[in-house]
């Protein structure tokens, strides 16, 4: 069970539904303030989990979707075609350490399960861009580093969640 990426109204008042599982829906768990059922929020982060979570971030999309591009490569329109149909952006994995750790009541245990997600890009930090993460992966194994070689809200998410997600018991604020 999880959140529609897309409603809308066609002109005849028909309701589109796009069901193509994308990682927009995480922050409806990741936000502080909670919109849906605890049950559907845990839904919500084990589908993304299954089919988006990858050791380089999220995916943009499922790769059981005849959409799924897995490599952003070739030439400006085939890489135009995987931008949103898979490829891989890190900067989503604060995201989801958010509304992981979220859904497990910043016990210890999410928190360090946390950390070793965030842990897997100390690798990327020491490579390409020294102490930076590249914007991009492809959606496919081995997810290799893709478009700009230094990304700022990379790197911001992936602090922030460290800071607000792992660090939790010391970056509490009352709210």
């Amino acid at each position: 069970m999880c959140l529609f990426d897309c409603v809308g109204v066609n002109d005849d008042n028909t309701i589109i539904k796009d069901p193509a599982i994308r990682p927009n829906q995480i922050f409806s768990v990741s936000l502080p303030y909670t919109v849906l059922p605890r049950k559907k929020e845990i839904s919500i982060v084990r589908r993304v989990e299954k089919d988006l979570l990858t050791p380089m971030g999220l995916r943009t999309l499922s790769c059981d979707n005849v959409a799924y591009k897995g490599r952003y490569e070739g030439d400006p329109v085939s890489r135009d075609m995987a931008y949103h149909n898979g490829t891989v952006w890190p900067w989503l994995m604060g995201p989801y350490v958010s509304a992981y750790t979220k859904i497990h009541d910043h016990s210890h245990t999410s928190r360090d399960h946390a950390s070793s997600l965030l842990r897997r890009f100390d690798e990327q930090l020491q490579d390409s861009g020294i102490g930076t993460i590249c914007e991009i992966c492809d959606g496919d194994y081995p997810y290799i580093p893709r478009g700009c070689i230094s990304q700022a809200w990379s790197v911001a998410e992936i602090l922030r969640a460290y800071v607000e997600d792992v660090l939790y018991d010391d970056y509490k604020i009352e709210v």
